[in-house]
């Protein structure tokens, strides 16, 4: 151990069945385990190597009658192939049919559920979106209500004072000529002032 370098590990068995052991690392489980390791190591590299064709034909015998069975049964899930088979087997049959039934069934209506989930959250979301555009367009129209209501109150202030003033100056305006008695002659005496017709603020 000391001149090579080496972990040496020592286990006796007494006739009497008592253990002794030694170890130059003081733990002879590590040792063990090493052991263990490199041994199982070396077993599988001489298991490749031993290989024969012998075996490798076995081998394939055993692939070719496992995929003979796959291929019955397959042939026996898709309802062909049954005249070989007793009551029992096609009783085994039916039940390992119904199972993939269930599972089916059940994987179809979990889908069924998450797409009908997702479409009811599309709803929500394009409903939402319908109402404030709503909202947005009945603000719009509202504001232009106004502005259309403002318009034509600030046009008819403007022309108000033009309208106004044109009937001003033809008040009264007959009364302010004399009238004629049955001789043709003016009626000096019933001869009226014009009265004054010029508005207040004037």
């Amino acid at each position: 151990s000391v001149l090579c370098d080496a972990e040496v590990g020592l286990i006796v068995f007494s006739t009497k069945g008592k253990l002794f052991e030694y170890s130059t690392d003081s733990c002879m489980e590590r040792i063990l385990e090493r052991y263990e390791r490199y041994s199982y190591a070396e077993r599988q590299l001489s298991a490749t190597d031993n290989d024969t064709p012998g075996s490798w034909t076995l081998e394939h015998a055993k692939l070719k009658a496992r995929l003979e069975v796959l291929q019955r049964n397959q042939k026996h899930y898709a309802g062909e192939d049954l005249d070989s088979l007793s009551m029992k087997e096609l009783q085994n049959l039916e039940q390992q049919l119904d199972s993939a039934l269930k599972q089916i069934r059940s994987r179809k209506n979990q889908l069924m559920h998450e797409s009908i989930s997702e479409l009811q959250k599309k709803d929500k979301a394009l409903q939402e979106q319908n109402n404030k555009l709503s909202k947005q367009a009945k603000e719009r129209e509202k504001e232009l209500a106004q502005q259309s209501q403002w318009e034509p109150q600030s046009h008819d202030l403007n022309s108000s004072s033009f309208v106004l003033s044109q009937p001003l100056n033809s008040l009264h305006l007959g009364e302010a000529y004399p009238s004629a008695g049955d001789n043709g002659e003016v009626e000096g005496s019933s001869r009226q002032q014009p009265p004054n017709v010029m508005p207040p603020w004037m």
